[in-house]
């Protein structure tokens, strides 16, 4: 099982703006995080084909019927969990079509389990009987050195899936297990190895690329509207009926009244005025194009 001292992770080097860190005063401190993290986005801009190519796979597996399993450890397991329970309220899909595992269980999401990121035999055994050859492994480790997550990608390998791994530090033991590698190295911490700070936020931003530009592909988003969105308490309600008038050009009412007619649902209510339909003539044409959007707002205009 592959590892590297942490004297070679930049990840745990001391940053040397911050060796007086205790004596800076508060406005002080957050200007030094504030320009610190203005150079994560630089970090990632780098990293950018590799994340491009790792996307492009993802959305082949996931045309196909394939999901995307999330799985770490500490936060970079957190930041996994969160991306993935975004997805429903967001895309309107299934919760079981991105995952988000973290070792040490769901407790793990609320405090510290000790020890579990160093069990590769618990990260194997966590995909065994979750993940298949036609899904997505995505392994996510600041370090690029946790053997929980080690463990999982070289079970997901085993079975078949595509594996991608995330990190924030080069040519980490995580890379080296998977097919689509991708590394942000964004430097030593403020406060030394808490890479909750630069990592967790770069580690946020490349989560945020996946899964919206996986959905956008997806037929998720019409425009840049999020036509897939769940209309599950009032806010989202609104903004169902402000999505249908943005992309009809109707009126605040007769959205309202169309989006009730459509159950919520923004994809139908948008179909149904542009095209004259039924619900269920609307709902039909979602089901035929898979649930694209775009692909059935354009098969219904052929009609």
């Amino acid at each position: 099982m592959a590892n590297m001292k942490a004297e070679l992770l930049t990840t745990e080097q001391r940053n040397e703006k911050s060796v007086h860190l205790d004596q800076l005063s508060v406005r002080e401190t957050v200007e030094l995080m504030n320009q610190e993290d203005h150079t994560v986005a630089v970090s990632v801009q780098a990293a950018l084909p590799q994340i491009t190519s790792a996307i492009e796979a993802i959305v082949q597996v996931m045309k196909k019927g394939g999901r995307i399993f999330y799985i770490g450890a500490g936060s970079s397991g957190r930041l996994g969990v969160l991306d993935a329970s975004e997805c429903p309220p967001t895309f309107g899909v299934d919760p079981g079509l991105v995952v988000g595992l973290i070792a040490g269980g769901e407790r793990a999401i609320t405090r510290s389990i000790e020890n579990a990121e160093d069990d590769y035999e618990a990260g194997r055994r966590e995909l065994t009987d979750k993940v298949t050859s036609s899904d997505a492994v995505v392994g996510i480790a600041a370090s690029g050195t946790t053997q929980y997550v080690i463990g999982a990608l070289r079970e997901a390998n085993r079975i078949g899936a595509l594996t991608v791994a995330l990190s924030c530090n080069s040519d980490t033991p995580i890379s080296a297990v998977a097919q689509y590698p991708i590394e942000v190295p964004v430097g030593p911490e403020i406060v030394t190895g808490s890479t909750r700070l630069k990592a967790g936020t770069a580690t946020k931003m490349v989560l945020n690329m996946i899964t919206t530009a996986v959905m956008i592909q997806l037929g998720k988003v019409y425009g840049n509207l999020m036509v897939n969105v769940q209309a599950t308490n009032m806010k989202l309600k609104d903004r169902v009926v402000r999505i249908v008038r943005e992309a009809t050009g109707v009126t605040e009412e007769t959205a309202g009244i169309m989006s009730d007619h459509a159950k919520g649902d923004a994809r139908a209510a948008i179909l149904m005025l542009k095209y004259q339909i039924s619900y269920e003539e609307a709902i039909r044409g979602l089901q035929e194009a898979n649930g694209h959007f775009g692909n059935a707002f354009i098969r219904l205009a052929k009609r």
